[in-house]
């Protein structure tokens, strides 16, 4: 019996403050409850390197919360490895897409398969709005479309 490698997905955000540690913990959720844990390496990362080290928004922590999911995750950068390494990097907006295909150009080996995370929402809004200068029910909306999506994306790449 052959033993597959983790499959890997980085949820990508310009901060990774907000939208993306909401789609990584759903994620986490996800995989978790379906007690599929072990085939996949899941993290989020941002294009910027301005809250690098930083928790999550207190409003999308208070979100996930309210939804029974915890998380514990400190903002990075994507790096150059992250394209070499990664299955899926999977971003919230057509601005982190440019950026991340951008990026993804310059590294040699690039395995990632570059995404918006919307296109996978049944409700087909490909954009996952942010939330950062809105309020409780922006969060809100934002967990709801992560949850759409990454079902779906969980049921097309397993």
């Amino acid at each position: 019996m052959t033993v597959q490698p983790p499959k890997s997905v980085l949820f990508v955000y310009l901060g990774n403050i907000c939208r993306s540690p909401i789609a990584e913990a759903v994620f986490r959720k996800l995989v978790t409850d379906q007690n599929i844990s072990d085939n996949w390496i899941v993290d989020s990362g941002a294009v910027s390197d301005w809250n690098v080290g930083q928790s999550p928004d207190p409003r999308a922590v208070s979100c996930l919360r309210n939804h029974e999911i915890k998380t514990a995750h400190k903002a990075r950068q994507v790096t150059k490895k992250d394209f070499a390494t990664l299955d899926y990097t999977l971003c919230m907006d057509e601005s982190n897409l440019r950026d991340l295909n951008r990026k993804g150009r310059e590294v040699k080996n690039c395995k990632a398969k570059i995404e918006l995370l919307g296109s996978y929402d049944p409700q087909k809004q490909l954009t996952v709005e942010d939330p950062c200068y809105g309020n409780d029910s922006d969060f809100e909306t934002v967990y709801q479309q992560c949850v759409r999506c990454c079902k779906a994306f969980l049921e097309k790449s397993q």
